[in-house]
């Protein structure tokens, strides 16, 4: 029985700790951000009520970047306070392990992981919103695009002069893959094209189609009609504009990042940025491990010892994500080992910490 109310009193203890940080965290930025930008959104005739619901959509983003600060705030304080007062001694005299103590804390750490995974799929279309009321971000037209290129799979790139998506065609469209070898490059042009809803495909309309090889040479046909079978993007598809690396979800990073290396860039540094989507997250539980035996080897610290190591350790790993990504995109390090070499070293100092903890 003592087992079940030390989990609740040590759990409860905890959230109100981690629902003050991850609440009041992100507020104090927002209202200091405020305050610095108020006179340019006033200038640029922005109502205080966009200003306001643009912030609410500024949450999800700042939240998901505190929760392991939150995480470790509230195991540091509330382990603090347990053994200021006592209470993990009395435990122990009960038979109840630190490891088992811990329980409660490394289950809440693993739910708030999942959230943070969660929040981190659906901050990037918060943030855009944010950025679309703030002005930052041109709303752009739901049904035209006008001459836009477009790289798609398989190494095509799609120039188009202009796009209607309500009546699903498009005019003067190039469509080119480069080739190499006895791999053909492919270059098909047409006047104008049409969208079938029924068979989900484009139908080329008036154009002519060109096959270069370097042993062949060119081949060129013209075409009355054409249906190709790699142009499988649907009208809504084309109309996507391009967007920045925290308006993006895991999946379109991935692709994004494919896309752009195709086309000789260097997509290393945002590979970093797209395994950090998870790295933040599971960081949840590897801090909760981290700041838990730092505590108990102090038991007489008081709160500012607790305000310190916290901070410390915030700044701490804040640093060593700044150089995961710089050494990620600089090559030093595999992108994926870049995004997780801070997690993988805090967790090890956490285990080496918690198995020299007094239990």
């Amino acid at each position: 029985m003592i087992a079940d109310i030390l989990d609740r009193y040590l759990l409860r203890e905890w959230l109100k700790i981690f629902l003050v940080t991850t609440i009041g965290f992100p507020l104090i930025v927002i209202l200091f951000e405020i305050t610095d930008k108020l006179d340019a959104y006033l200038r640029e005739g922005l109502r205080p009520i966009e200003i306001a619901f643009a912030y609410v959509y500024s949450l999800p983003d700042k939240v998901f970047l505190v929760l392991p600060a939150a995480v470790l705030f509230a195991t540091v304080f509330s382990l603090g306070t347990m053994m200021r007062h006592s209470e993990l001694t009395a435990a122990k005299a009960s038979g109840r392990s630190f490891y088992r103590t811990l329980v409660p804390i490394l289950a809440a750490a693993c739910l708030t992981a999942g959230a943070g995974i969660i929040l981190g799929e659906f901050a990037p279309g918060a943030t855009r919103k944010q950025l679309e009321l703030l002005g930052d971000l041109e709303v752009r037209s739901r049904s035209l695009r006008q001459n836009f290129v477009y790289r798609a799979d398989a190494g095509w790139v799609y120039t188009v002069r202009s796009l209607n998506v309500e009546e699903g065609q498009m005019f003067d469209a190039v469509l080119e893959r480069e080739g190499s070898g006895d791999y053909p490059t492919v270059a098909i042009q047409a006047k104008n094209a049409f969208y079938d809803d029924s068979t989900q495909s484009w139908t080329l309309r008036d154009g002519w189609s060109r096959l270069m090889t370097e042993t062949a040479g060119e081949t060129a046909f013209r075409f009355d009609s054409l249906r190709l079978r790699y142009l499988t993007e649907t009208p809504a598809d084309l109309l996507a504009e391009p967007k920045k690396p925290e308006e993006m979800t895991y999946a379109e990073l991935g692709r994004y990042i494919d896309a752009l290396e195709r086309s000789g860039g260097d997509g290393r540094k945002l590979r970093v940025v797209r395994e950090l989507k998870f790295a933040v997250p599971i960081t949840c539980i590897i801090i909760a491990l981290f700041a838990a035996p730092l505590v108990i080897a102090a038991p007489r610290a008081t709160g500012a010892f607790g305000i310190a190591i916290s901070l410390a350790t915030t700044m701490l790993f804040l640093l060593s994500v700044q150089l995961s990504q710089a050494v990620g995109a600089g090559g030093v390090l595999p992108p994926t080992y870049a995004a997780w070499t801070p997690n993988m070293l805090f967790g090890v100092t956490g285990l080496v910490l918690l198995s020299r903890a007094r239990t």
